[in-house]
């Protein structure tokens, strides 16, 4: 071989070598970069008919749900004392199914003078309880709505004073002046109706507004079926969803404020002949404990 030969080997060799170091380079430098990939985030926004969602946390949708915790007692969530549920369990021990075969029916964000009154009077007509997890803002501009709740024989659940997604993150002074506030707004209205249950708006759960709320004897409660009406997908579709995933001990997650809520309240006539021939429907004790 000659001189010049050797020189175009010796090059292309120095040439494939030095590719081969920024390759590993770029791939060395990749993995050091954070994932940039677009993050699932919760949103609510305000407008004349209360909150609306924006987009809820997976935790809330069908299929997405953590694992259920059913009737988990505080010593039984596992909590690390890092902020996180060291068994994985994203509820914290919050109640997802009814822990009996009854069913439970529980509907979000009212009293809403369009569509909670058409609510009750459904349940008046099949002769079902449900649970009402009412915002505290709505409790007080309809203090009327919270009495004929309770006087149906319903149970009443808080759901933060202004649906705060995001409560869960504040600190836990914060916290326990919201739930205060909100039980008060209540007990203005029906100043001896028991108030034993809180619910996290969004699902989004963490260790201290479940341990606050248990502090103020409250017991966390999450469901088990959510056919995504805040999403407004028709009656149709609310009404399969809900009688095609509900079985014993189901907790079914409806709203009847937070916007337009006919197509819930429509659904609402179609779910009932249904589900009270198939289950026997209640609302969540008092005493939950």
């Amino acid at each position: 071989m000659t001189r010049g030969g050797s020189t175009a080997r010796a090059a292309g060799i120095v040439t494939l070598v030095v590719a081969g170091l920024l390759g590993s380079a770029y791939l060395l430098g990749r993995s050091l970069i954070p994932d940039q990939s677009p993050r699932h985030t919760t949103g609510v926004t305000t407008n004349a008919d209360g909150p609306h969602y924006a987009d809820q946390p997976s935790v809330g949708k069908p299929g997405g749900a953590p694992r259920a915790s059913g009737s988990a007692s505080p010593n039984e969530t596992g909590q690390d004392g890092t902020g996180r549920d060291a068994g994985g369990d994203q509820l914290f021990g919050a109640h997802a199914t009814t822990g009996t075969p009854r069913l439970a029916l529980t509907f979000d964000d009212g009293p809403d003078p369009r569509y909670t009154p058409q609510v009750l009077a459904l349940l008046r007509e099949f002769d079902v309880r449900a649970t009402f997890c009412v915002v505290g803002e709505n409790a007080q501009d309809h203090p009327d709505l919270i009495r004929s709740i309770v006087n149906d024989g319903h149970t009443l659940c808080n759901h933060s004073w202004h649906h705060d997604v995001g409560l869960g993150a504040r600190s836990a002074d914060a916290i326990r002046s919201d739930l205060l506030r909100t039980n008060a707004a209540i007990r203005a209205a029906v100043p001896d109706a028991p108030i034993v249950w809180y619910r996290q708006p969004g699902g989004a759960w963490t260790y201290p507004v479940v341990s606050v709320a248990r502090q103020l004897g409250m017991t966390p409660l999450h469901w088990s079926v959510d056919p995504s009406d805040w999403d407004l997908p028709g009656a149709s579709k609310i009404a399969a969803t809900v009688l095609t995933q509900a079985e014993p001990g189901s907790v079914v997650l409806l709203h009847d404020a937070g916007g337009d809520r006919q197509g819930t309240v429509d659904a609402l006539r179609r779910i009932l002949p249904e589900l009270t021939a198939r289950f026997e429907l209640e609302a969540l004790p008092t005493d939950p404990t």
